[in-house]
């Protein structure tokens, strides 16, 4: 009872803190408001310089606003004491008092480190880690652990009730998924946090299995990245490249709760601007196109369209008779090349080349000097003649990256002459019809051709006026901010002339999106195993820094042409001294149970598993279940799907039920699983049981979690795959996706197909 009495003090001892600390949060949200109504009541009036300052001061102190209000949960998350007796406390960002006094220390900040990192033989002053619990902003619990065992607050945590180990994480694990991922900043663990805190330089590879936390870490990281390198990052920002769009909407909650807003978040076939390509190509297909050596097949495309013409015409000016010769097309191409700049835009350097020659062919039969005046004239005239231009684009020809790749897989003749080496077969596999739609694996070939052809001039000419533009703008901010007293670091010059220059420069993240030439300061890359080596060469071209963070794990590549040897990738794209592979090794999401049938399974086939320890135990957390053929089968899996639904979909909206099948029965699957949860009615927000309840393939479940998992006639998803490696790494997929429950539901005949 004692115990009990001291516990609660505790918790009363910690809510003023707490209230403390959202105290001053509100205060600062008020702050902002104020601010940010004084803007808007000052109207319309005014110059449209004054108008427009006023937008960018709005706009900047809304953007304040939303970044205060994203760290409004567990705020306050955890305690250090040193041996003096010092507390110091840990949340979700750094807060002061107006004394600038410290109340609260930013989880990045390097005083932080030791909530993550001491151990009890590795702890320098710090006596005790005090984990604090809270539901909405009140506290809930506390946990201790006591990392100096000689000290007095050994004796005190016990007396108190506090004393504990890995509950916080342990019922952070027990939670229900609610369809988005949840920061991991309360309960990161020693192992994760020396990655996320590693120097920017260089590329990071994180190899972990499933459950490990990879992306989790990997979104810390450029949370950390970008607090600790803001002056940096902040101008050029940081991409996040994940597998499916239904992944990123998964995580896009959690580098805003960590309180930063300025990421890009894409897909491989969204990093183009301006295109959003979802179709996919057969694995065999894909394989073909994201070889290293198409770059090849795109360089001998374009340099194709940089030739003599057959036919060279004979023009009149003046009435003097005027030939486009062989040679002098062939040195107007030798002058374009030597420029060494992209196909379209030497095309100018090429057509002032060839122009010029035949100007001078003009001149030569003159019996006269021509002035200036009539210089200028038969240059114009020569521009002009409509047979002239015709030969001056069969011999320079100005292309659109899209149209050339169209071109080259419509027509098998341009394959076989601009990638020699493909077979026979692997040519009538990438031919398809003229103007079909672009694939995910056209993506990084129609990049590739951008890059060698360059911008539209005219694009280009408008991009250096922007740049002018914005230096003049930048300018005005700073005389703008030094008037008006602000510059904290939370507004800065840069932010402010991003929101004056109006939408010709927009904020990093919007600017990026709309400039397939931008470049990042980091990139974060997760389930980068499935990525190929055209992948690679469009993600690198938008970092020339090379500073990467790269998560996967090689035991889950099911894409032909992606990696299982991370140092066989890396060294090729990096050099060996300038990648470093750091493993994750112990798996927080599924129960042991799930984790040994998953990995015995995978070793079994020969992926490599790199993660050795499951840190929970879920009884009977693994079950089959055999029926005699397909109608059964179908029976079954409805009312396993009502009985799992039940059991972890809550009437609050949380838990998620994924029912995994091969791409053969997902419509007849689909349609038993609906009707089964037909009966179950609404849940919230229009939202219902059945929403919550996925039936899928293998991949559209990569790099997400669910409470309940159901594998639906393993045997034949391994079928289905493109490879046995493949198949395997598929169901490694499948087998590891649940926190709670995996259900294994089959035929008897499946089970010939495959014994697992």
């Amino acid at each position: 009872m004692e115990s009990m009495t001291a516990y609660a003090t505790q918790l009363r001892e910690e809510q003023g803190m707490v209230d403390r600390a959202y105290g001053r949060l509100d205060g600062l949200r008020a702050q902002a408001r104020e601010r940010l109504d004084d803007v808007r009541s000052q109207g319309s009036h005014g110059s449209p310089t004054q108008r427009t300052e006023r937008d960018s001061f709005a706009t900047m102190y809304e953007d304040r606003l939303a970044q205060l209000r994203a760290v409004e949960d567990r705020l306050v998350f955890g305690r250090l004491d040193d041996v003096q007796g010092n507390r110091r406390y840990i949340g979700r960002l750094g807060l002061s008092d107006d004394e600038h006094e410290p109340i609260l220390t930013d989880w990045r900040a390097e005083a932080a480190r030791p909530f993550y990192e001491a151990t009890p033989a590795h702890h320098g002053d710090i006596a005790l880690r005090r984990h604090i619990t809270l539901h909405f902003r009140d506290v809930v619990g506390i946990e201790d652990e006591v990392l100096d065992v000689d000290s007095a607050h050994v004796n005190t945590a016990s007396e108190q009730g506090t004393l504990t180990g890995e509950g916080a994480l342990l019922a952070s694990l027990g939670s229900r998924r609610t369809g988005k991922m949840t920061d991991i900043v309360a309960t990161i663990q020693a192992e994760q946090d020396r990655i996320i805190r590693s120097d920017i330089k260089g590329a990071l590879v994180v190899q972990g299995g499933p459950g490990t936390g990879k992306t989790a870490v990997a979104l810390h990281r450029a949370a950390y990245l970008l607090y600790t390198h803001r002056r940096m990052l902040e101008r050029s920002g940081v991409l996040v490249i994940g597998p499916s769009e239904d992944f990123l909407h998964y995580i896009d909650q959690v580098l805003p709760s960590l309180g930063e807003t300025g990421v890009v978040s894409r897909t491989v076939g969204e990093l183009i601007p301006g295109l959003v390509v979802t179709r996919t190509d057969a694995p065999e297909v894909a394989r073909i196109k994201g070889e290293r050596r198409m770059a090849h097949a795109i360089a001998n495309a374009v340099a194709a369209r940089e030739r003599v013409p057959a036919k060279l015409p004979t023009i009149h000016v003046n009435g003097v008779r005027v030939t486009m010769r062989r040679q002098d097309v062939e040195t107007a191409i030798g002058d374009a090349r030597r420029t060494r700049q992209p196909h379209n835009k030497a095309r100018e350097t090429f057509v002032s080349s060839m122009l010029a020659m035949m100007r001078t062919q003009v001149v030569e039969q003159l019996d006269y000097v021509p002035e200036q005046a009539e210089l200028n004239d038969i240059l114009a005239q020569l521009r002009m003649n409509d047979a002239l231009r015709v030969a001056l684009n069969l011999a320079w020809l100005p292309m659109d990256g899209t149209w050339l790749i169209d071109q080259m897989f419509s027509k098998p003749a341009q394959l076989r002459r601009f990638a020699p080496w493909l077979s026979d077969r692997q040519v009538e596999l990438l031919t398809r019809p003229k103007g079909a739609p672009l694939t995910r694996s056209d993506i990084p070939l129609l990049d590739e051709a951008y890059e060698l052809l360059g911008p539209d001039p005219r694009e280009q000419a408008r991009r250096k006026a922007r740049q002018a533009e914005r230096q003049e703008a930048e300018q005005y901010a700073k005389e703008t901010l030094a008037q008006a007293g602000i510059g904290s670091g939370i507004v800065s010059a840069g932010m402010l002339a991003d929101r004056m220059s109006g939408d010709d420069v927009e904020l990093v993240a919007h600017r990026a999106a709309q400039d397939r030439e931008w470049t990042y300061g980091h990139v974060v890359v997760d389930e980068a195993q499935e990525l190929t080596a055209m992948d690679w060469r469009m993600l690198i071209r938008r970092c020339p820094s090379r500073s990467f963070t790269i998560v996967g794990d090689v035991a889950q590549t099911s894409a032909l042409g992606g990696t299982r040897d991370w140092a066989r990738t890396m060294d090729s794209l990096f050099g060996a001294p300038n990648w470093s592979l750091n493993e994750l090794t112990i798996n927080y999401r599924n129960p042991r149970e799930v984790s040994d049938l998953a990995s015995q399974f995978a070793e079994g086939e020969g992926l490599y598993i790199s993660t050795v320890k499951a840190i929970r135990s879920v009884p009977d957390a693994v079950e089959r279940r055999t029926v005699a053929d397909r109608d059964a089968l179908f029976g079954e899996v409805g009312d396993l799907a009502r009985t799992l639904a039940a059991r972890f979909v809550g009437n609050d909206g949380t838990g998620r039920v994924a029912v995994i099948v091969p791409d053969e029965l997902r419509d007849a699957v689909r349609a038993a699983v609906h009707r089964a949860l037909e009966s179950m009615g609404t849940v919230m927000d229009g939202e219902t049981v059945d929403d919550m309840v996925s039936v899928c393939d293998t991949q559209a479940v990569k790099g997400l979690e669910y409470d309940a998992v159901m594998v639906v006639e393993p045997g034949l998803i391994e079928q289905e795959a493109a490879s046995r490696l493949s198949a395997a790494s598929d169901l490694y997929v499948a087998l590891t996706r649940p926190t709670q429950q995996l259900v294994l539901v089959r035929t008897e005949g499946d089970g010939e197909r495959l014994a697992i």
